[in-house]
């Protein structure tokens, strides 16, 4: 009887909203362009990282939060809040020969890369690194490890509402 009700347990929490931050380059895909895009929904393709495709294959569910993070740009941060928009698929870029995300070890039976949809909820304010850096609630954020380089990242529940409920 207790394995049963630890099924059952261990099957709710697979089902309870997570939060997600997803980095992305605005010269390639910014928060202004999914809000543009049709359905405000892109494909997050192009992650090639084990960990990062893990979370998108395994743990990311439609209707999980993301904040939409800027990188690699001049002024990095959080840029706007989306959603998981589907549950993860075969990256299509891994099939692509022309695709610099292309995998030659990557077959349409045996794919190894995997993505997901995001919709485009809103643009914020741009949160910097530096201001998330300043708040000691956020202290223990994933993104700000030193050496975090994922571009997918989990963020707690506290967080998100730090985020979400002061920062934004």
């Amino acid at each position: 009887m207790l394995l049963h009700r630890n099924a059952q347990l261990s099957e709710k929490a697979k089902q309870a909203v997570q939060y997600w931050l997803m980095k992305s380059e605005p010269d390639e895909c910014s928060i202004d362009d999914v809000l543009a895009a049709p359905e405000r929904r892109t494909a997050w393709t192009g992650v090639r990282n084990y960990q990062a495709r893990n979370f998108m294959r395994d743990a990311m569910r439609p209707g999980d939060g993301v904040l939409f993070y800027h990188s690699s740009c001049p002024e990095p941060g959080i840029a706007g809040l989306a959603e998981v928009a589907s549950k993860a698929y075969p990256d299509p870029t891994q099939f692509d020969r022309a695709s610099d995300y292309f995998d030659p070890k990557a077959t349409r039976e045996r794919p190894r890369w995997f993505n997901v949809d995001v919709r485009a909820l809103k643009k914020t304010r741009l949160v910097p690194l530096a201001e998330l850096r300043a708040h000691r609630a956020l202290a223990k954020m994933w993104l700000l490890r030193p050496g975090s380089r994922l571009s997918i990242t989990p963020v707690s529940a506290a967080e998100w509402r730090t985020i979400t409920g002061s920062l934004l």
